[in-house]
Formats: structure tokens, sequence, C-alpha cells
């Protein structure tokens, strides 16, 4: 590649537009905006109604460009498996939404290579920190409780055949 331009932005999955904040930002280098967007839609579909993180990188003499996609944030993808609109205003005394383990393992599967961990244990961990942050419960115990029971080696067989 020759010269560089790179945009980086939040996208709501499957529904990119050449309106901002792309289009603005990649208009100047000349690229085919219709081609960036379609791309980016094809890339994030699967992450329909979250907001993703893009970056386009454009080679500003050739025109092609490239699209790096991000994970959601954990607590999007913890809200999309309770089918909750947002989290907890206050966690402490207001649960939104009880997730079943198998759920939280699944989240953890996704974010594990962003959160530098090879471990599911540590991932499942993790995310049932942000779970406690989102007013999330999982199978009708508070985070706190699942997270000692975790350490306490109760969810290992579960883990293993994920």
């Amino acid at each position: 590649m020759g010269k560089k331009a790179s945009v980086s932005a939040l996208v709501e999955g499957g529904k990119a537009s050449a309106g901002p904040p792309i289009g603005p930002a990649l208009g100047p280098t000349g690229v085919n905006l219709f081609q960036v967007v379609q791309k980016i839609n094809e890339i994030t579909k699967d992450f329909a109604g979250l907001r993703v993180p893009v970056k386009i990188t454009v080679d500003t003499d050739t025109k092609d460009f490239e699209v790096e996609v991000g994970l959601p944030p954990t607590s999007a993808l913890i809200l999309r498996e309770a089918r909750q609109p947002k989290g907890s205003g206050n966690p402490k005394g207001q649960k939104v939404a009880d997730l079943s383990f198998d759920r939280i393992v699944k989240v953890a599967k996704i974010k594990k290579e962003s959160l530098m961990t090879t471990d599911l244990k540590r991932a499942v961990r993790a995310i049932l920190g942000t779970c406690i942050s989102t007013g999330v419960t999982v199978d009708g115990k508070d985070c706190k409780v699942v997270q000692k029971e975790l350490l306490e080696g109760r969810y290992d067989d579960q883990l293993k055949e994920s």
C-alpha cells in the first residue's frame, strides 16, 4: 500500500451507511464508499442490533481498502443474550435479567481472545464481572456468588464440555 488513510468508527451491525461518520471521513480519499459500506455490512451482519467498532484503511493512491472489525463491548453481548435493551441503572438494587451459565460461557468464548486469555474459566470470570455492573444474574444467583463457585471448581465440568 502507498499512502494510507484510516478511519475508525462504531457502526450498527449490518447497517453501516455512507453517511456520518464513515462518509465524511472517507470522502476525501476518493474510495468507492458504496463498496466500503457493502463490505462493512457483510462482515458485521452477525452483530445486528449491536454497535461494532470498525477500522477502514484506504490506500489513497490505488483506492484499495481494508476493513477490520472489532467485537462489540462485553456488556452489549450480555444484554443481547438477555434480550434487554439496556443494563440496570442501579445494578445492586435492580436486576434486569437472568441468564443461564451456558449463555455466559457463549459470551466468554466470543470475547476470550480480546480478553487476552486462552483460559475459558478466566474469560467466564471476566464476563461475570460485567454481568454484575449491568444488573444481570446467572441461574438466579448473584454473579459474585457464581464467581466464587467458579473459583471453587463447581463449573469445571461444564467448562470442559464446552
